[in-house]
């Protein structure tokens, strides 16, 4: 079994592993934007860039789990996610939980995919 991991310099963490076929990706908005809207716009766009990275991409989502520091956000959430997952061919099954995230992060996704 061959493992591929792409790290996160200096966390001790990787951004994706993959194994087997499947990719298994987070991320976080790097920058802290302000507001919900921001973070997961920038959280996204970083999402797409490291399954990209990985050899898939939005057509290869299997599952996400959405980790929200206030769950009721989840409605800003959803209006910036419907855009950015596309055409429903696209659509992962999808969890979002309510946590406590190191401060100023408002929103960490957690991925699984395929390669494609």
């Amino acid at each position: 079994m061959t493992i591929k991991r792409f790290p996160y310099e200096g966390l001790g963490r990787c951004e994706a592993v993959v194994s087997d076929g499947i990719v298994y990706a987070v991320a976080t908005d790097p920058s802290l934007a302000d507001g919900i809207i921001a973070q997961t716009q920038n959280t996204l766009n970083e999402l797409r860039r490291i399954l990209e990275a990985a050899g898939s991409g939005l057509a290869g989502m299997l599952q996400a789990t959405v980790y929200l520091n206030d769950v009721r956000q989840k409605p800003d959430l959803d209006s910036v996610w419907l855009d950015w997952v596309g055409p429903e061919t696209n659509w992962p099954q999808r969890a979002c939980v309510g946590v406590d995230l190191d401060e100023g992060c408002l929103i960490e996704v957690v991925v699984t995919a395929k390669l494609v």
